[in-house]
């Protein structure tokens, strides 16, 4: 086959995984027939789950799934994916990063596009260099401290990160400045933009959401993937030579790969096109030892060299490929790395002891411990929840559970009967459950508490039934008594004060969400009482 017929293979089957990892993204969200969906649920007694397997490219990453298997002692659901993934690395090389991945394919958009170093400067940029040790030893530093107990791979893991970073920051900063692009054209006195408005938001709120979304420290991971993105302009594919752990494991199986680069030396005329148009710093050039665990398969040099000197074959050889230049220091420091990490992650207390008030998992969530050891902080759940509710942590759950779910209930709350977070979880985190076990088990996330001090019926400052009201339990997890509380004319006067029966409540905060008393609602929700861990238990 040519070289053109290949690389525009390999541009199709990048941009066809590309699209398809966007439309699964977008279609991570509530149904859009809720309502068909809700009569059918009530109708039948079936869950309200997501039709598109939204979860594909998280179990087709070895990386997630290894990782998972050595922290948690678990194979995660479809992993069947990343074994196919491997086995096709055994015989291809790093096909995933040429042709799959969707974080690569970017990157190399990147890259191409009005690249910063042409000629000299990029055949020099695109040379070996130890850097390229570098992912190793986020590698080695990964699994190490999976197999320990504290599983950080999905913090750079490149699906987790891609996911991450445009549902959590991406995909809500556009949405957020469309549609207040869309609120000045519709408050203009121009009658065409008035309607263009309304037309534009049906249309883009599908994909951006129909409110202002927002999670915590998303100008962060923003931020982070901006980096990330702009470290090409210093060399091609940066992220995939230098950080990327999963292109370092996959690095590792190609050492068996029969799909070789063969090289005329004959042929060769030195122009070093080749090793401008490399995207790995694999060596491709004819004379140099080609750095097979380098290479992307991206077919670059074999399309850009003129005199035919470059070629790939299958070849069969009993000589393994040259094994990847790890580098023994580099392997030394991540095994350090790893063994420290998750130890270090421990001093805090936050392991060992019961939650802090305000860390509360979503529904299903397993015990602490184990949901250290599983979670990837992919954002999957994040971007599923219909209520935003779900948020990145920051220091809720100490460093070692640095971005991992839990629900800030000022923000949304959780829906009594949704249970997509753990239908979506790629890695059982966050357990399947169904409607009719959260409700009647029930399974408790924690319970509220009324803050007298700002409560308006027991500061004596007016009447109110908002939480009450809204109270989903059945029967009610809040009531009321009717006492006299004095006013500010010292006059005493009967009003219905808010209690909280700690039995029914399972904490879903849609009380706290609605209090009218906004900054520091008058009720709010702690993690006391939640159905995961003994430890964080009420005594009644």
């Amino acid at each position: 086959m040519k070289a053109t017929h290949l690389v525009w293979i390999r541009r199709i089957s990048q941009g066809f995984f590309l699209v398809l990892f966007l439309f699964l993204l977008i279609e991570s969200r509530l149904p859009q027939d809720i309502y068909l969906r809700y009569s059918l649920v009530f109708l039948s007694e079936q869950d309200l789950r997501i039709g598109w397997p939204v979860a594909f490219f998280f179990q087709l990453d070895p990386l997630i799934w290894l990782s998972s298997l050595l922290s948690g002692h678990h194979l995660i659901k479809g992993f069947w994916w990343g074994i196919a993934l491997i086995l096709m690395t055994l015989f291809l090389g790093r096909v995933f990063c040429g042709f799959i991945c969707p974080l690569g394919t970017v990157h190399h958009v990147v890259s191409w596009f009005r690249p910063a170093l042409k000629g000299q400067r990029m055949i020099e940029a695109n040379q070996k260099s130890p850097s390229q040790k570098v992912k190793y030893f986020l590698l080695s530093s990964l699994l190490v401290g999976a197999l320990i107990g504290l599983n950080l791979t999905g913090l750079i893991d490149p699906i987790s990160l891609f996911f991450r970073s445009l549902a959590l920051a991406v995909l809500p900063g556009l949405g957020v400045g469309l549609k207040e692009i869309f609120d000045w054209m519709a408050k203009t006195d121009v009658r065409i933009l008035n309607q263009l408005s309304y037309g534009a938001e049906v249309l883009v709120s599908p994909v951006f959401g129909y409110g202002y979304q927002s999670y915590q420290s998303a100008w962060f991971i923003g931020i982070i993937f901006l980096i990330t993105i702009l470290l090409n302009r210093i060399r091609p594919r940066f992220w995939c030579r230098v950080l990327c752990p999963l292109g370092a494991l996959l690095g590792i199986f190609s050492r068996f790969s029969i799909l070789r680069l063969e090289k005329d030396l004959e042929k060769c005329t030195n122009c070093k096109l080749c090793t401008e148009g490399c995207q790995g710093a694999a060596s491709p050039i004819p004379g140099q030892h080609w750095e097979n665990a380098e290479c992307l398969m991206c077919f670059n040099c074999f399309d850009f060299c003129p005199e035919g000197a470059l070629s790939f074959r299958f070849t069969w050889h009993p000589k393994l490929n040259k094994k990847p230049d790890m580098g023994r220091r580099a392997l030394l420091t991540g095994l350090l790395a790893g063994i420290s990490i998750p130890l270090l992650g421990r001093l805090d207390g936050q392991v060992h002891k019961a939650s802090e008030p305000r860390l509360i998992r979503p529904p299903g969530s397993s015990t602490e411990k184990d949901f250290l050891r599983l979670c990837q902080r992919c954002g999957l759940c994040m971007k599923v929840c219909p209520t935003n509710v779900i948020n990145p942590t920051i220091g809720e759950a100490g460093m070692a559970g640095f971005w991992t779910p839990h629900l800030i209930m000022t923000q949304g709350y959780c829906e009594y009967t949704c249970t997509l977070c753990g239908s979506v979880c790629p890695t059982g985190a966050i357990r399947e459950i169904s409607a009719r076990e959260k409700i009647e088990r029930p399974i408790r996330i924690g319970s509220v508490y009324v803050d007298r001090g700002r409560c308006l019926p027991w500061s004596g400052n007016g009447p109110c039934i908002v939480c009450e009201e809204l109270c989903p339990t059945s029967p009610k997890a809040i009531y009321f008594r009717k006492e006299v509380v004095p006013g500010a004319d010292g006059k005493g006067k009967l009003v219905p004060l808010p209690y909280v029966d700690l039995k029914r409540c399972v904490g879903c905060g849609i009380c706290e969400y609605k209090c009218p008393v906004k900054g520091r609602p008058a009720i709010r929700v702690i993690s006391a009482g939640e159905s995961r861990s003994l430890k964080n238990q009420i005594l009644l």
